[in-house]
């Protein structure tokens, strides 16, 4: 009976073991790809690796592990972002739907059916096989069929990726594949995650109120900290000092981002994101903390003083990221001014480019955010900085030249600075060192004109003229005509008997609830050494207790040659 049972035990084994070892042995197939656009081999090719049911698509660098799982009839795409892992699964019921039909060819040996596809107004066209050892498809959406091996994909008739070689490898280690780990999110939740996974935050201000206060406690120096919002010039600058990285400096673009609604305030209000980088010298820092006396003084021809408005040898003016006008009371004003068919706005979002203004170096900056207002509900706003990765290694990446030249937004209004009230009398000049080997030079300049009247120079259009060392290089009339567009901004907006909102009218390069972008104006040509410039504005004349001024902030930027 013992040698019965160990026979048949034997037998068992013999007959179990060739399901084993095939199990263990089953082959890792590797499919390689040619990549060609407009008939242009690329350096970079793709390949997809396939073992037991499952398809990776994706290199050991990616962000986004994709595979196509056959047994589970699906396709995953899983990533990490912060400590959590997340997932996001598309049935192989819900692909996009083939045409069959016609254009046989071979490829690698194999006679290969074809498929179109019409998705999102684009041409795809796959070529595949179904009598391969291999499935799958470089593109996961495009699988015509189950059991197919797409051979060859073209897009819109001028990108191709053709299998070049299917191959088995040996000792390779699969990548993990554990999807059950992963939290699942709906295809909205996964392209948040992914479009937030690639590239950095960094969060300054978070609804903070920008007002006006009088019972504002000042700060002094020795109390300042990183991190921390500080109120100044009465409620209506908020600063906090961040920290700049290197992966943040070094960044391809960066933006400023400003979220901003009423709080109270139904009016449309001069705005500035601005930047104080560190400094040796005197900065408008030092005029919050012990006021205006700190700043130097431009005297016009009329007498009038104003303070800190241009580089002087010891002091730098702000570097303005953003000039934006708030709305007309967006958020706050929305159920006070209801209109039928008028869905207003909850809040005027910002965001803008500021690449060239972010300091080469990594180092503390103190960043602020202006709102000239006299309304002590103000304004709540947010403020971000996002950096995005660029295309350039690091050690490619040539410095950058950033000078900072004039301000005339007066930050410090609440403690007396003066309007930009100078060019009806004056010319603003200011005196600069370009340094040598300064390229792809650019003087930043923003202009809005202000003069609320139907006289004044908010609503008439008026000349600007940039002259270097005598010589007119740049004349511009900053105009909008685009206001009526932001109407929903701005429900606290006053209406005319004739149809139109005070918001809907045309502007000195402004509109309620917009930013003002700068503008570019090149400087190849100018040499080193000093230099003096000037602008003048054909600013219009006051009417009684009415006056006209502008703001205008101008830097220069470029990037700096390093000897080879």
């Amino acid at each position: 009976m013992d040698l019965l049972k160990k026979a048949v035990t034997g037998i068992i084994i013999l007959l179990c073991f060739p399901l084993l070892s095939s199990a263990q042995v089953r082959p890792v197939f590797q499919i390689n790809y040619d990549r060609i656009e407009n008939g242009i081999k690329s350096e970079a090719g793709v390949s997809i690796v396939y073992h037991d049911q499952l398809v990776y698509l994706y290199k050991a660098t990616d962000k986004i592990q994709q595979f196509i799982d056959y047994k589970r009839n699906e396709i995953v795409n899983i990533m990490q972002f912060g400590n959590a892992a997340y997932k996001n699964i598309l049935p192989f019921s819900e692909l996009p739907e083939p045409v069959f039909g016609g254009n046989i060819t071979d490829i690698l040996g194999y006679s290969c059916k074809y498929a179109t596809y019409n998705y999102f107004s684009n041409k795809i066209e796959v070529w595949y096989t179904t009598a391969a050892p291999a499935k799958g498809s470089p593109y996961a959406s495009f699988l015509p069929e189950k059991d197919a091996l797409a051979l060859k994909v073209v897009i819109n008739g001028n990108r191709e990726i053709v299998a070049t070689s299917i191959e088995t490898l040996e000792d390779f280690t699969l990548p993990k594949y554990a999807p059950d780990k992963a939290r699942q999110l709906s295809d909205a939740e996964f392209e948040e995650v992914k479009i937030n996974s690639r590239f950095t935050r960094l969060p300054v201000f978070t609804d903070e109120r920008v007002n006006f206060d009088p019972e504002t406690k000042s700060v002094s120096g020795e109390e300042l900290i990183a991190a921390k919002t500080y109120h100044f010039s009465l409620g209506s600058v908020i600063l906090k000092k961040v920290r700049l990285s290197r992966e943040m400096c070094n960044s391809g673009n960066v933006f400023v981002k400003l979220s901003c609604r009423s709080n109270g305030d139904a009016y449309d209000r001069t705005g500035s994101v601005f930047m104080i980088p560190e400094s040796e010298g005197i900065t408008v820092l030092d005029a919050y903390l012990n006021g205006l006396g700190k700043l130097p003084v431009f005297t016009d021809c009329s007498g009038k003083n104003y303070q800190g408005i241009r580089k002087e040898a010891n002091y730098q003016p702000p570097v303005e990221l953003m000039r934006f006008f708030t709305s007309f009371g967006a958020g706050h004003f929305n159920e006070i001014r209801q209109i039928n068919n008028y869905l207003w706005a909850n809040e005027a979002v910002y965001k803008q480019e500021v690449t060239a203004l972010i300091p080469w170096e990594p180092q503390d900056v103190w960043i602020g955010v202006f709102i000239g207002n006299y309304d002590k509900g103000g304004h709540i706003v947010s403020l971000e900085l996002d950096f995005y990765p660029g295309s350039v290694e690091e050690a490619d990446m040539v410095p950058k030249f950033i000078l900072p030249l004039f301000s005339t937004i007066n930050t410090l209004e609440m403690g007396g600075q003066n309007y930009g009230r100078l060019f009806n009398n004056d010319t603003l000049r200011v005196v600069f060192e370009l340094p040598e080997d300064v390229t792809d030079l650019h003087l930043l300049y923003t202009s809005t004109g202000h003069g609320g009247w139907s006289g004044g120079d908010e609503f008439n259009p008026k000349l600007n003229q940039i002259f270097i060392d005598g010589e007119a290089i740049y004349n511009t009339i900053p105009w909008r005509t685009d206001c009526a567009t932001y109407r929903l901004l701005n429900p606290a907006s006053g209406n005319f008997s004739n149809g139109l909102s005070s918001s809907d009218l045309s502007r000195s390069n402004w509109c309620p609830g917009t930013l003002t972008p700068p503008d570019m104006v090149p400087l190849n040509n100018l040499e080193p050494g000093q230099h003096v410039l000037e602008i003048v504005i054909d600013q219009g004349q006051d009417e009684a207790e009415s006056f006209n001024h502008w703001g205008v902030t101008g830097v220069l930027t470029g990037s700096i040659k390093v000897p080879k």
